[in-house]
């Protein structure tokens, strides 16, 4: 008789099923007297389904919202919801991680409570996103929405995309927005109005202005928003036509959309059509004037700045930084003074923009006492100053030869730039202290930012205004060697003057050889200068050649050479050269500059420029 083995274990198994369970339908024994019994249970559990929904009028959420003030007290209602078993329930779980993100700004403490949480949503994502944003964080958050979204397949809403897209803007990648793009095409929420706005917005901060001009195109419906986030893209892009073309398809305009227009048109230093625009606008407000101030800065037109300016009806901090900022550009530095004492004296406080142009002006003008009232003005009125304003204001000191105040100021700055090192060192040169120059070289390679070409520049400005010759060759050659900084004409200009003094005269000769032919005129004539000035002969013969070559119909050039040739008696080679001017048609208006003694002032430039950006930002 053949046995089935596949059944007969089976029937085993089942036997042996039946027989451990054959006391299920005894009661359980109770381990404590007081113990619930099954049917209480199932009773207690069929009388909570009847419990009424949680609601804000909870005693727990009513403290949440109202007296929750600080971490340790939002601990503490954290726990009792643990306790009464809602830390789980979707609406309290959204309700803390708001207020968490919202009151505490504790984004941090938020996602690890958001790490507990089963069931998340889009809101609670939205949420700790959003506050990600408002820290300045985007790289967190859109490091969360694919960690801790997307992996755990919380399904995203019409509010969701937008901020995503926001964070892309805000990070410039086009790259991760494509991305989000095309989630949004498959969840569809394409034709959603609000998502599609933050498109236009985000395709046209990376440029993609066709992109974004597509997403304008298939929208079926479009508000005053998408129009306006159309035109201020393609403006900030450049493309003022396109801009203008949008313009004039609008039903209906707000103050935005012609301030943008405006601001397009005053960028490019179109001030005939922006004044076109302005006069047509139906209602103007400060930004509106402050647009064509800044259009007529641009193209440094003083007086038809100053006129808008006088005509405004209401002005704010911007419309004075930008005169400040105008006069400071044009050099017009007493201009610029008068105008912050009138800044001063009516009922605006000046910021860190306003005091930047007015510490420049009163370094341009050596007016350290001024300088000083700036100083302490800044201190009774409780203003911090940021990297920009120390620079400025350590810059002015040094300037007006008060080394002392200037690294107090110096030493006082928590974060220091290349600017601020290279004034100091820049400072204490051109005052003789040639030693504490190279002191401050030593600090910066030590604990500093990388030295830079202007660096060296300062440096061996500080060893030529010391005489240190030896010095000066040696971080020449540091500049090449360890930092492969490749030397500028600057460079070698400084060197030719550093070896003249000490009579060096081949070296001299060599380097100026060894020179790049295209260079700035400017240069030219100061190299001619050292070499005249330290009798170093063949250098002068061919730099003032190089200056007739680079001017032929100037006259200058002609007249250093011939005071070279006449300095070493070469009468024959004077007449010759006078021989050759009586057929040209020279013009005799031409000023050669020193850049060697100019250091500071470049200095003072890229404030003023890093002050003009603040203001338009």
């Amino acid at each position: 008789m053949t046995i089935n083995h596949k059944y007969y274990k089976h029937s085993l198994s089942l036997n042996k099923f039946l027989k451990s369970k054959k006391n299920l339908s005894k009661t359980p024994p109770k381990l404590f007297p007081n113990d619930p019994t099954p049917q209480q249970i199932i009773q207690t559990i069929s009388n909570s389904s009847n419990a009424p929904t949680l609601d804000l009028n909870h005693p727990i959420l009513q403290k949440l919202e109202q007296s929750c003030t600080n971490i340790k007290q939002f601990n503490q209602i954290h726990t009792q919801l643990t306790v009464l078993g809602l830390f789980q329930n979707p609406f309290a779980a959204s309700r803390y991680i708001k207020k968490l993100c919202a009151c505490l700004n504790s984004v941090s403490h938020c996602v690890s409570l958001y790490n507990h949480i089963e069931e998340p949503d889009a809101f609670m994502c939205n949420t700790i996103m959003r506050s990600f944003v408002n820290v300045n964080d985007p790289f967190g958050a859109l490091r969360f929405y694919y960690e801790k979204m997307i992996a755990k397949w919380v399904l995203p809403n019409h509010y969701t995309f937008p901020l995503v897209a926001k964070v892309c803007a805000d990070i410039g990648s086009l790259r991760e927005g494509q991305k989000v793009h095309a989630l949004v095409v498959k969840f569809g929420f394409e034709l959603d109005l609000f998502v599609r706005n933050s498109f236009i917005r985000f395709y046209s901060v990376c440029g993609r202005t066709s992109d974004a001009r597509m997403v304008f195109d298939n929208g079926f419906v479009l508000d005053l928003v998408s129009w306006n986030s159309m035109i201020d893209g393609y403006v900030k892009n450049g493309e003022l036509g396109l801009a203008r073309e949008i313009f004039d398809e609008m039903y209906e305009r707000d103050i935005f959309t012609w301030n943008s227009m405006i601001s397009g048109y005053a960028g490019v230093g179109d001030m005939e059509a922006a004044r076109g625009l302005f006069e047509k606008m139906p209602s103007r407000d400060v930004v509106s004037w402050n647009c064509m101030i800044d259009g007529f800065a641009r193209i440094k037109d003083v007086s038809m700045a100053a006129k808008f300016f006088d005509e405004m009806p209401l002005r704010n901090v911007v419309s004075w930084n930008v005169m400040l900022a105008l006069y400071l550009r044009c050099k017009k530095y007493s201009d610029c003074l008068r105008f912050f004492d009138m800044m001063v004296g009516g009922d605006f406080v000046p910021d860190e923009a306003s005091l930047v142009s007015v510490l420049t002006a009163c370094a341009e003008l050596k007016m350290l006492d001024q300088g000083k009232w700036v100083h302490s003005y800044m201190k009774d009125n409780g203003i911090k100053p940021d990297m920009l304003l120390s620079t400025a204001l350590l810059t002015m000191y040094a300037k007006c030869g008060a080394m002392d105040l200037a690294r107090e100021v110096f030493d006082k700055m928590p974060e220091k730039s290349v600017v601020s090192w290279n004034s100091m060192i820049i400072g204490y040169g051109m005052h003789g202290h040639g030693d504490k120059a190279l002191e401050m070289f030593w600090e910066m390679e030590k604990g500093g930012p990388m030295p830079n070409d202007a660096t060296f520049m300062s440096v061996l400005s500080a060893c030529s205004h010391s005489g240190m010759v030896w010095n000066g060759w040696w971080y020449f050659d540091l500049m090449h060697r360890k930092y492969k900084i490749q030397p500028k004409p600057e460079h070698y200009g400084c060197l030719v003057d550093l070896l003249g003094q000490a009579g060096l005269k081949e070296p001299s000769e060599d380097l100026t050889r060894k020179m790049h032919t295209e260079v700035e005129p400017t240069l030219w004539g100061d190299l001619l200068s050292a070499c005249r000035a330290h009798c170093i002969s063949e250098p002068g013969e061919i730099l003032a050649k190089q200056l007739i070559k680079l001017f032929p119909n100037h006259v200058v050039p002609y007249l250093l050479l011939s005071n070279t040739y006449a300095a070493e008696g070469r009468w024959d080679d004077v007449e010759n050269l006078r021989m050759t001017l009586k057929n040209k048609t020279l013009n005799s208006k031409m000023v050669f500059t020193s850049r060697r003694h100019s250091m500071l002032s470049e200095a003072a430039a890229q404030i003023k420029l890093s002050n003009i950006d603040s203001i338009r930002t």
